[in-house]
């Protein structure tokens, strides 16, 4: 036997018993010879096809003599070149490296219950100032029982976001939760209504601000689109400083705003007990038609329900942040969100009803420094503006720093380039991601003509289908990575619920204005494109290099053959950029399905298996000749083995992408078990199957 054969000699599983059965080869010279056992033909097979392979691994695969598809490249260029197998051992620098890099991402878990409820709550409790109107002008009288309703939903959500935060605690989510549970194209998507739902955040909050100011202040001296333009400017620099920073001054923004609604709430109640209940039987009366059915009560209550939605636009942001919320405060930061939303919300729509004439409510003016006008005179009043300029300030930095997470994420995971993971010195601030999303949240307000009602009404159907990623992420993730350690996980009826509830809630914002839906496809349907092209560089690059390639004369000019190589230079050092699956058996259909998915769903040609191993249980017995195999199977992709004499823990993963050079993020493995002792977010690695 070959010495390469007897040194791979190993115990394989037992053989099927039709295996065993199979007719021994007649040697007419001596005795019946026994077919080649599996070890022997497996092995054998191997050693055939490998020892053709050069010692300096050149030369092609037989399959690669097929013709290429173009012109003037030959099918060396399809081929990725041979792998190999190396055994490794991390170096003690290595795992400095390592140790230092996961108490780099411990210290940034700095956010507090109150800290990470600021980040947010200026968006979800500011909302108070254009949601009330907006509802009002459907559900009229009705607006507090439609708004009430509204609230009660997010007791859905609410254990739908903790189990996905405790399975999958990694910031960017909902993209992040789809990417680890289904395909990356699906999370692109995700991803997508991400990015518009942060940016009409932004110009939402950015754009009241700056018509509250207009409607107490007429003669100032400039339109609302500069004011907007200035308050997105401002809070640009502001998110430059770092995000503990901005986190503080999200609080200390926060408290100003719960105190200022606690002074009109008191305020509010007493001069309704002073003037009594005539001028809210005046607006009921008003309101509602003598011969009014039960079906068109149910009508406006349904509609305002579903814009009542708005007055809780800014949940989404929180598991945008999650990475630096410290451990086990995050179902408190919702706590501290959803309970002041609903007392908020519904106590300030029946205040209004009661104090503030309907005519004036539904005129479009400042409801609540009327109210506050109204209930404690010209200095509440002056207040109330001062504090909803501020507060919905403080939604512009919510939506631009909830941006920057998602941002990080795809430059990560290699849909951005990597200039977006760019820090400054002295903050620590993404001040490119700071920047590009202040640069888009801008062009997205100057498309829609600097109208607050077009963007408005978008951002009800954006945030709409952004919360129903969570229980379809939920869905998926049972689905497809059931085995995940998770806490207090929920029935299905509680998923299949909140499923059943969002395209209701979409048809009914849909119907209130047809409009909304067509802004919302377009500004959808643009980002999806680009983020589509970014993840498809090289598909998109051999279509245009194919189209130069069949016109023979740009081959002769000295400056298309410039653009030609540069295109070549391009795909080449594109597809150069190695992904690696961390690996625990040597099951070849298992390692065939994990190829299969970096295949569809990553731009590589250089792919690295890596197994974690200890000298008492050592190598799986088949993984190097499955690699052999597998490395055969795929012309197109260099498919290296390392064997990793070390324990696999976030340390040693964290020590290999150092001694690789290669970011955990692109890492994979299968779904870790329930005994597992480690957090994802500690691992940073993606799951990609079972």
């Amino acid at each position: 036997m070959s010495p390469w054969l007897t040194a791979h000699a190993h115990p394989l599983r037992p053989l099927p018993a039709k295996l065993h059965s199979a007719p021994c080869i007649t040697n007419h010279d001596g005795p019946p010879v026994p077919p080649p056992s599996f070890r022997d033909s497996q092995f054998g097979i191997i050693f055939r096809r490998q020892r053709q392979r050069p010692l300096d691994n050149s030369g092609l695969k037989e399959y690669l003599a097929l013709p290429s598809r173009f012109v003037n490249l030959t099918s060396s260029f399809e081929f990725a070149g041979w792998g190999s197998i190396t055994r490794l051992k991390l170096t003690r620098e290595d795992r400095e490296a390592g140790e230092a890099k996961l108490n780099k991402m411990r210290k940034e878990r700095v956010l507090g219950q109150f800290t990470a409820s600021a980040l947010a709550g200026n968006a979800v409790l500011g909302s108070v100032f254009y949601a009330l109107p907006a509802v009002v002008a459907v559900g009229g009288v009705y607006s507090p029982i439609s708004l009430f309703i509204a609230t009660l939903i997010l007791f859905l959500w609410r254990p739908i976001m903790e189990e996905l935060a405790s399975a999958l605690p990694i910031s960017g989510a909902p993209y992040t939760y789809i990417l680890n549970v289904s395909t990356k194209s699906l999370a692109l998507v995700g991803a997508s209504l991400l990015l518009l739902d942060f940016a009409s955040t932004a110009v939402v909050s950015a754009a009241t601000a700056a018509t509250y100011l207009a409607g107490e202040v007429p003669s100032l001296p400039f339109p609302i689109w500069v004011g907007a333009a200035i308050v997105l400017f401002l809070f640009t620099i502001i998110s430059l400083t770092g995000i503990k920073e901005s986190a503080r001054i999200a609080l200390i923004v926060l408290a100003l705003h719960m105190a200022s609604m606690t002074i009109l709430i008191i305020a509010s109640s007493v001069h309704w007990g002073q003037i009594g209940i005539d001028q809210f039987k005046a607006n009921w009366e008003a309101g509602r038609t003598s011969n009014a059915s039960a079906g068109s009560v149910a009508k406006q209550i349904y509609y305002g329900f579903c814009l009542g939605m708005l007055g809780l636009t800014g949940f989404e942001c929180i598991p945008a942040y999650i990475s630096r919320i410290k451990p086990g405060k995050f179902p408190l930061v919702l706590r501290n969100l959803h309970i002041p939303a609903i007392i908020l919300n519904t106590a300030m729509m029946i205040l209004v009803l009661a104090i503030v004439p309907l005519d004036i409510i539904k005129g479009g003016a400042n409801v609540l420094s009327i109210l506050a006008q109204l209930a404690g005179g010209r200095w509440l009043r002056i207040w109330i503006v001062i504090d909803a300029i501020v507060v919905l300030c403080g939604g512009v930095l919510t939506g631009i720093l909830s941006a920057c997470e998602l941002l990080e994420q795809l430059a990560l995971h290699r849909v951005l380039p990597n200039f977006f993971l760019r820090l400054l010195p002295k903050t620590g601030s993404p001040f490119v991601s700071v920047l590009s999303f202040a640069a888009f949240s801008s062009a997205l307000y100057a498309s829609a003509g600097t109208s607050l009602n077009i963007i408005s009404q978008m951002f009800s159907l954006v945030w709409l289908t952004v919360m129903s990623f969570f229980p379809i992420s939920l869905l998926l993730l049972r689905f497809n990575r059931g085995r995940i350690r998770r806490d207090s996980p929920i029935s299905l009826v509680v998923i299949f619920i909140a499923l059943i509830i969002v395209p209701a809630v979409l048809v009914g914002n849909i119907a209130v204005n047809p409009l909304t839906a067509a802004y919302f496809a377009a500004y959808f349907l643009g980002i999806v494109v680009i983020f589509t092209a970014t993840q498809n560089k090289i598909y998109l690059l051999r279509w245009i290099y194919w189209t130069y390639d069949q016109y023979p004369c740009l081959h002769h000019c000295r400056a298309t053959m410039a653009w030609g190589k540069i295109l070549i230079n391009l795909m080449t050092n594109l597809r150069r950029q190695p992904v690696c699956i961390l690996v625990k058996t040597d099951e070849i259909n298992h390692l065939f399905h994990m190829i299969l998915y970096v295949q569809k769903n990553e731009e590589t040609s250089y792919l690295k298996i890596v197994h974690f191993y200890d000298q008492e249980f050592g190598v799986p017995s088949e993984l190097e000749a499955n690699a052999k195999i597998l490395d055969e199977a795929f012309p197109e992709i260099t498919i290296d083995l390392i064997l990793i004499d070390a324990v696999f823990e976030p340390t040693n993963v964290a020590a290999l992408a150092n001694h690789l050079k290669i970011p955990t993020s692109v890492m994979f493995m299968t779904c870790p078990g329930k005994d597992f002792p480690y957090s994802m977010s500690e691992l940073g690695t993606r799951i990609i199957s079972l």
